[in-house]
């Protein structure tokens, strides 16, 4: 599972001229499965999304191609982590540690 962190780097009324194409993207991704959660950063300085399912390089491409990236209005950071302990309503996504 990964956390992608995303700081603004531009004006937002940048990150607002771009909104629309990124919340498509975001639709676009949550259909395909790879998306489970996502949201603006308070003070509204960027984003969080919570990913699952893919791999570390295949998470990568999808920041790449983000509108905001291709814009470039934000950065991201992507860390991940393996969800050994969720909530119930999450029990699909629950991992096993590596051997």
């Amino acid at each position: 599972m990964f956390v992608l962190e995303l700081t603004y780097t531009a004006p937002i009324e940048r990150v607002d001229a771009a909104l629309q194409d990124h919340v498509a993207w975001l639709k676009k991704q949550y259909a395909a499965g790879h998306f489970i959660a996502a949201g603006r950063k308070v003070p509204r300085d960027g984003g969080v999304i919570i990913a699952t399912g893919l791999d570390r390089a295949a998470v990568e491409q999808l920041a790449a191609e983000d509108p905001f990236s291709i814009a470039e209005v934000c950065t991201y950071r992507i860390t991940e982590f393996v969800a050994t302990t969720t909530a119930p309503a999450l029990e699909e996504y629950r991992e096993q540690l590596p051997s």
